[in-house]
């Protein structure tokens, strides 16, 4: 009884400490007061952080976007589809307003080794060329063709073709000329290394002495004897072979020559070869030697002047716009009377420029670029319109949501699209 007793007084004290006095609560008009939520309470600055950072973040990302936006602006640029057939006619070094030409002049050798496929008595003379020399006096001195000339070996070899040699000048400096040669005789023993040389006629009287040449590298050539041979079939097929390679390689010589802005028709090009230019030799092994010497003639045009002259042919009213032939290079080029001119001396030609091609308006980008910086979408059209030479165009802004050009040109890329 006394362990039960005492089991109810610990629990009394137990409850007694759970008991909390809650004052009273003043009311409104009779209204029960209202209980605060504390679990809302506590949780309501958690959601306004996250809608901060949202707003942060957004603000971030169209910034962002700002700073690295970009426009692509593609340009069609006016054109048009002509086909040419005009007359010209052009004026070397001419210094009128005229069309003037220029011409480029290079020379050259090509060879070739081929097989001599019979065998027959052969008389070949040795040829060379020689630097003959005036200290005689200051007029010049004319020598005919086959002019003899005796050479330090005892041998004559013979001028090739007509020539003249300077006169002196005031300095006391002898004039001179180079000449081809040829050896008097047929057979090795004309061959030699450099020789000197006096003129034979004149043998007996001043000029002997006075008038005196050198050759210039060896003379060589000379055989006598049972050698193989190619016969005149095959000769005329490699000769027009070796000369074709001579025009092609001479040709990228000149190519790589032609200023910037100069146009070289590719029928503009003409080779200058003739028999005195092909030399024929025979190896010991049964192999002929064949050389080509020539020189290339080429017409040069100044493009952009040419292009003038195209354009106020074919274009009724032309204001002057600046505006390019796509592929004037690739025009048929056909010279008036070929055969009466002398390339070495053209002063004058006539021309047709034949071709299907195309009239392209130049755009200047930079001055477009000025006028679109930080302009919108819907100006875009607004500011085209004040270029003529724009067929189309068309713009692309990212990312996508801008709709404003960018305001520095490093963030804009033109492509205009001219024709190849």
């Amino acid at each position: 009884m006394a362990k039960r007793l005492l089991e109810d007084i610990v629990k009394n004290k137990n409850q007694q400490r759970k008991i909390r006095v809650v004052p009273p609560t003043k009311t409104i008009e009779g209204r029960e007061p209202k209980v605060a939520n504390v679990a809302n309470t506590k949780s309501s600055p958690k959601y306004l952080l996250w809608f901060v950072a949202l707003i942060s973040v957004t603000i971030c990302f169209f910034a962002f976007s700002y700073l690295f936006s970009k426009a692509e602006i593609t340009i069609n640029p006016k054109m048009k589809e002509v086909v040419l057939n005009d007359n010209f006619s052009a004026t070397k070094d001419s210094s009128d307003d005229g069309l003037v030409f220029d011409t480029v002049v290079i020379s050259g050798e090509e060879s070739e080794i081929v097989v001599a496929k019979e065998e027959r008595d052969v008389r070949e003379v040795a040829t060379g060329s020689v630097i003959i020399y005036n200290s005689f006096s200051s007029v010049s001195q004319n020598l005919s063709v086959d002019t003899r000339l005796e050479g330090s070996n005892g041998k004559i070899y013979k001028t090739l073709t007509k020539t003249t040699v300077p006169g002196m000048a005031k300095s006391g400096i002898p004039g001179s000329v180079e000449v081809k040669i040829y050896a008097a005789g047929s057979g090795e023993e004309y061959n030699s290394g450099p020789l000197d040389f006096k003129i034979y006629g004149f043998k007996g009287t001043p000029k002997y002495t006075k008038f005196y040449g050198r050759s210039k590298g060896p003379i060589s050539g000379g055989f006598e004897g049972k050698a193989p041979v190619v016969s005149e079939e095959d000769k005329v097929l490699i000769v027009s072979r070796i000369k074709n390679n001579l025009r092609l390689k001479l040709l990228k010589n000149a190519t790589d020559q032609i200023p910037q802005g100069f146009v070289l028709f590719k029928d503009a090009i003409f080779l200058d070869t003739n028999d005195s230019k092909l030399s024929l030799s025979y190896e010991k092994d049964k192999n002929a030697v064949f050389k080509i010497n020539g020189t290339l003639y080429g017409i040069l045009f100044n493009e952009e002047k040419l292009t003038r002259y195209i354009l106020e042919k074919n274009m009724a009213k032309y204001d002057g716009s600046e505006i390019f032939i796509s592929n004037i290079k690739n025009l048929n080029f056909t010279l008036s009377d070929k055969e009466n001119n002398s390339f070495a001396d053209l002063k004058n030609i006539g021309f047709n420029l034949s071709g299907k091609t195309k009239f392209v308006w130049r755009v200047n980008a930079d001055v477009l670029l000025a006028d679109l910086l930080n302009k919108s979408k819907k100006d875009f059209n607004n500011v085209l319109s004040r270029y003529p030479n724009i067929d189309s165009a068309t713009l692309k802004i990212s990312p996508f949501w801008r709709t404003v050009i960018p305001d520095k040109i490093k963030n804009i890329k033109i492509i205009l699209k001219y024709p190849n």
